[in-house]
């Protein structure tokens, strides 16, 4: 059996899509011939957005898994690392000096960003790894985009091994880049590393097709290296579950929802539907910052909304199956066609409907449409989302859609199998 090494900072116990990726697939990959190692930080060294010590438990057994420890460069910013924000920073939207001058130096001084600090002491490890494991595929994953220059140096070091570079997100594209103050010099320095990267790698994979678009505008010779990979669900994660109606119309929105977030157009919508007469109950999942809560307080009404700190991910799928109707929104950004969240193909699998804020041409649009599990709106289309709504409460018989069998885990490893196949 031949063996890929997987380089990834978020590795349980963190938590969110970037860690279930590639434990997900690394489950699945031994059925196809391949034998997946793991390179990640220990978790004493780490610092993760959220945290889930129950992903622990998905973790196979025999599964090499090597660790190492890492510099903490976000001890600049908390002694707490439990209070680090998601995105490196990005949930910080404070207009304090502090607040900003603390983003201008994420933006300026640590490039692509403050967990480049694991690198050296991964380059170290990777190359024992190599050796000792006969490796002879590598995948790095990313953001953060530091690890890709774990890559980029293997390659140079090691020519002769194939690099598949798994972009999950925009790299100076993402939208909440502008936040960190870059300077026309950190940009450049950014932008550079961005295609060497894309430029030294053997495969790309990105997890939709308008990040291809936007990767290839940066070196527009090299489209033919691209592979779409999107995120999935597992089906084990949803086996013994049965779906519910609630006792009241509920939606749910699961994940973070930050201030750049535009929810406005959907809390106009629900004026409309309480106007209608009709009883909702509101649900937050997970993080949600003190300008949003006092909106969503406001629009809600008497139908008090319910916020729930953050949940173990067994927990987060059981709330996603008891509900009506479940939200997501995708930042107000340049690149957003590109945006597609982990969580929907969760959302999918849970057969509920959707309502997705965002752009109606972008990729998580045309994921919904062509599964038939819901509707995207535009930002701002109060008056389609109430519709939706009422669509949806007065029909609840047409709530309940089947799993798309295409976006799990086990078939869309195969795909995995196929790029690593190809040398």
């Amino acid at each position: 059996m031949q063996k890929v090494l997987i380089v990834t900072y978020y590795w349980p116990p963190g938590s969110g899509a970037g860690v279930q990726r590639w434990l997900k697939f690394s489950k699945y990959l031994p059925q196809y011939g391949w034998e997946p190692v793991i390179l990640t930080v220990d978790p004493e060294f780490a610092v993760y957005p959220a945290m889930d010590q129950s992903l622990a438990n998905e973790v196979p057994r025999d599964l090499i898994v090597y660790k190492t420890r890492a510099r903490d460069y976000f001890r600049i910013y908390n002694k707490d690392k439990t209070k680090i924000p998601s995105a490196g920073f990005a949930t910080n939207e404070g207009k304090t000096l502090s607040s900003q001058l603390i983003r201008f130096l994420r933006g300026n001084f640590f490039i692509p960003d403050p967990r480049r600090g694991w690198n050296k002491f991964a380059l170290q490890k990777v190359c024992e790894i190599i050796s000792k494991e006969n490796i002879s595929h590598l995948i790095t994953t990313s953001p953060p985009h530091s690890t890709q220059l774990i890559g980029l140096k293997l390659k140079k070091k090691f020519p002769g091994i194939r690099w598949i570079a798994d972009l999950r997100d925009p790299w100076t594209d993402i939208y909440y880049y502008n936040q960190f103050y870059p300077t026309w010099i950190s940009r450049k320095i950014d932008s550079a590393l961005e295609r060497k990267v894309l430029t030294a790698a053997d495969k790309i994979i990105t997890v939709g097709k308008s990040l291809i678009d936007l990767f290839s505008l940066k070196v527009p010779a090299l489209k033919g290296k691209f592979e779409v990979i999107s995120n999935g669900y597992d089906a084990e994660d949803f086996s013994g579950l049965k779906t519910s109606e609630p006792d009241k119309f509920t939606i749910s929105y699961i994940g973070t929802l930050p201030d750049s977030y535009p929810a406005n157009g959907f809390l106009k919508a629900l004026r409309v539907f309480k106007e209608k007469k009709l009883d909702f109950r509101l649900r937050f999942v997970g993080f949600v910052s003190g300008s949003q809560k006092k909106l969503i307080i406001t629009a809600a009404g008497e139908s008090q909304p319910e916020f729930i700190p953050y949940v173990a991910h067994a927990r987060a799928i059981e709330y996603m199956m008891n509900s009506t109707a479940l939200l997501i929104i995708i930042p107000d950004h340049k690149s957003n066609k590109s945006i597609v969240t982990g969580k929907l193909f969760e959302y999918l699998a849970s057969g509920k409907p959707i309502i997705c804020l965002g752009p109606p041409d972008g990729d998580a649009a045309d994921i919904i449409e062509k599964s038939g599990h819901g509707r995207t709106f535009t930002y701002e289309d109060s008056e389609g989302i109430s519709g939706y709504l009422t669509i949806l409460a007065e029909n609840p018989s047409i709530s309940e859609r089947t799993s798309p069998s295409v976006y799990r885990r086990d078939r869309l490893v195969q795909k995995i199998v196929a790029v690593l196949n190809q040398s």
